[in-house]
């Protein structure tokens, strides 16, 4: 199994979700053992996606250097970490990635357009060998040795549409396009009058979150299944883990995680090589992980 890249370059305009302003993101191919990077083309700046340039985990991943910021990158790298895309250049002319409909249905249609195309080099991934936990209170998020890909979630909210909903799903790309990626963002209406009157979520709306008041789903369409926030939790969760640098082998797991606890999660595992092995995939031992990717 090789190391990938997309075929061509694609690009699409869509809304910021903090600025409410048009954003053009583009993705360009890159070469063997680039990884991925992202450049602003606003102020020609590249920041790669690597666990020390993370600045900010409130409300969302946000990376930055020299000052210089791009947030909300999570939805678009859940589905570029889903086609098992190693090496991408991400071009973006302002400080955040577009928000398109809150899920990351739309940046899969942009790969399924790009293609993924295979270099001449062996692909790498990181086998987990040991479980790597950080809890706060209740809330924990884990990683613990498997031959294989799995994300296990639970949520709670004191909300008589969502309370607590629990999600498994066993990795492949195939079940990432159907049960995960149209999961959308979602938030309460008191927040989003809350974040714009600080400046914040100037183009959050309807079509492109889950807003919900104190009873019900606001969104004349209502929801996409019957357990979306679960399942969008699950989305943001592989956005998030893509700061580790390569696709793992091993179970993720998380009871209220968040931004910020994957962030502390990838920092953990990265610190003690311990943790885990990073392998070449040669040979016929790779055909289970290819199939994941088909």
């Amino acid at each position: 199994m090789y190391q990938t890249t997309i075929k061509k370059s694609v690009e699409l305009v869509g809304i910021g979700l903090h600025k409410g302003s048009p954003v053009k993101l583009r993705l360009e191919p890159l070469e063997s053992n680039s990884g991925i990077v992202f450049y602003r083309s606003d102020v020609d700046v590249s920041i790669p996606l690597i666990p020390a340039n993370v600045v900010d985990t409130k409300m969302a991943t946000v990376i930055g250097k020299d000052g210089y910021v791009i947030s909300t990158i999570e939805h678009l790298l859940s589905a570029v970490y889903a086609y098992g895309i190693d090496n991408l250049k991400v071009i973006v002319d302002a400080d955040e990635v577009p928000v398109m409909d809150g899920s990351s249905a739309s940046f899969c249609m942009l790969l399924d357009e790009a293609q993924v195309s295979e270099l001449d080099t062996p692909k790498k991934v990181m086998r987990i060998k040991k479980e790597v936990m950080i809890q706060e209170g209740e809330k924990y998020v884990k990683l613990s040795p498997s031959p294989d890909l799995k994300y296990d979630f639970t949520i709670k909210f004191e909300h008589p549409v969502i309370k607590q909903q629990d999600f498994s799903l066993q990795f492949t790309k195939q079940s990432y396009k159907e049960e995960i990626s149209r999961a959308r963002t979602f938030g309460f209406l008191h927040e989003v009058q809350y974040l714009r009157s600080k400046g914040l979520a100037l183009g959050g709306s309807l079509e492109n979150a889950v807003v919900l008041d104190e009873k019900k789903v606001l969104n004349p369409e209502g929801l996409r299944y019957s357990n979306e926030f679960v399942r969008h939790k699950i989305l943001d969760a592989i956005g998030d883990m893509s700061l580790i640098g390569m696709n793992f082998i091993g179970n993720y797991e998380a009871l209220a995680g968040s931004h910020n606890l994957n962030h502390k999660l990838t920092l953990k595992l990265l610190k003690n090589t311990d943790n885990y092995e990073v392998v070449e995939l040669v040979g016929a031992k790779t055909a289970e992980l290819e199939k994941a990717y088909a």
